[in-house]
C-alpha cells in the first residue's frame, strides 16, 4: 500500500534532488526518508531516482509517477481545506506569494487592516518572481499569489483587486514645473532606466510605452526599484514608477517629481491567483474586497506635489 507520506517524500526528494535536504523539509531523518523511498520503489517494482555520491536524477518512470503523485497530493490538501469552510473567514492559515515589486508597496498599505479585521488569521508571505510563484501555485505549494497581470498563467484563474498607471520620475531640475501629464513619445529613452530582464515591471512599463526592449540599452544592471530611483534622485536618469509605490519612492522626496504616464491604462492590473479547484475562494474574496477598499483608500489619500 503506498501512503501519502511516501508520496511527500517523493515529491520532496523530486523539488530538491536531495535526500538529506528532502529529509529536513519534511523534517524527519534521512534514513528514514530513504527506507520510505526504497519501500516506494519496491512496491511499485520501478526505480524513481538514480542516485550516486553527488546527484540525484529522476527516472522516466519516476516523472510519471510524480505527476500523478502531485495530483494526489493537491486533492488530499484540498480535503483537508473543506473541513475550514464552515468555520468564519480567514481562520485556517494560509500562504500568499508576492513579487518583490509588489510586496514592499501593497503589503504595509493592507497588513494592518487584515490584522485589525482577522486578529487570530496565521498568514505566511513568499516572496519570490512571477514564474517562480506561478509554478507554486499550480503544485499546491502555496494558496495563492498577488501578481502583477498580464502575464501568463497556463490555467490558473485570477481576482483583479487594484489597476493602476505608470508615473515617470525625474529629478525636479529635469522636469518643467508645467508639465503634468506625459506621453511615450515625449520621454528620453536614452535617459530611461527600467529593472533588469525577467521582471514583468519592466515588461508591462515597455508595454505601456508601446515600447520592445529591443534597442533600449542600459549601463546598469538593477533588481531593485527602490535602487533605479536613488539613481534618479543623483539625477543619472529617469525611470517609470506604478502607483502604488509613490508615497514610499516619491512622495517624501523634495528631489523628485512625479509625472502620470498618458498612455492607454489601466499599465497593469493586481490580482490574486489561484488553482481551479482551490476551494478556499470565500477567504480570496474576503481578502480581495479587504485589499480593494485600503487601495481605494491610499489613491484617495495620496497627493504627488507638482511644484
Amino acid at each position: 500500500m503506498i501512503s501519502l507520506k511516501q508520496i511527500n517524500y517523493a515529491i520532496a526528494v523530486a523539488e530538491t534532488l536531495h535526500f538529506k535536504k528532502a529529509a529536513e523539509a519534511c523534517n524527519v531523518s534521512q534514513s528514514a526518508l530513504s527506507t520510505a523511498i526504497h519501500e516506494l520503489e519496491k512496491h511499485l517494482s520501478v526505480t524513481l531516482f538514480e542516485r550516486n555520491n553527488k546527484n540525484v536524477f529522476i527516472t522516466t518512470q519516476g516523472e510519471l509517477f510524480l505527476q500523478k503523485a502531485r495530483n494526489i497530493k493537491l486533492e488530499v490538501d484540498d480535503l483537508y481545506q473543506m473541513a475550514q469552510l464552515d468555520k468564519s473567514p480567514l481562520t485556517a492559515p494560509m500562504t500568499i506569494g508576492v513579487i518583490p515589486t509588489i510586496g514592499p508597496y501593497l503589503l504595509p498599505k493592507v497588513l494592518p487592516a487584515v490584522r485589525k479585521a482577522f486578529p487570530n488569521f496565521k498568514l505566511k508571505i513568499i516572496e519570490e518572481q512571477s514564474h517562480v510563484l506561478v509554478d507554486m501555485v499550480r503544485k499546491g505549494d502555496i494558496d495563492t499569489a498577488i501578481l502583477a497581470l498580464p502575464y501568463p498563467l497556463e490555467n490558473l484563474i485570477s481576482f483583479d483587486f487594484w489597476q493602476e498607471d505608470f508615473y515617470w520620475v525625474s529629478h525636479q531640475d529635469e522636469c518643467p514645473n508645467s508639465l503634468k501629464e506625459i506621453t511615450s513619445n515625449e520621454l528620453a529613452l536614452e535617459k530611461l532606466m527600467l529593472l533588469k530582464d525577467g521582471h514583468c515591471l519592466k515588461d508591462h512599463a515597455l508595454a505601456a510605452c508601446s515600447l520592445s526592449n529591443k534597442g533600449m540599452e542600459s549601463s546598469f544592471d538593477s533588481t531593485s526599484l527602490h535602487t533605479i530611483v536613488q539613481m534618479v534622485a543623483g539625477k543619472l536618469g529617469t525611470t517609470l514608477v506604478p502607483h502604488m509605490a509613490l508615497d514610499q519612492l516619491v512622495a517624501k522626496s523634495a528631489e523628485l517629481r512625479a509625472v502620470h504616464l498618458n498612455e492607454p491604462g489601466p499599465h497593469r492590473r493586481i490580482s490574486f491567483v489561484i488553482r481551479p479547484n482551490y476551494v478556499r475562494t470565500k477567504d480570496i474574496d474576503q481578502l480581495k474586497a479587504l485589499f480593494s477598499e485600503q487601495m481605494a483608500n491610499y489613491s484617495k489619500e495620496l497627493v504627488i506635489e507638482h511644484s
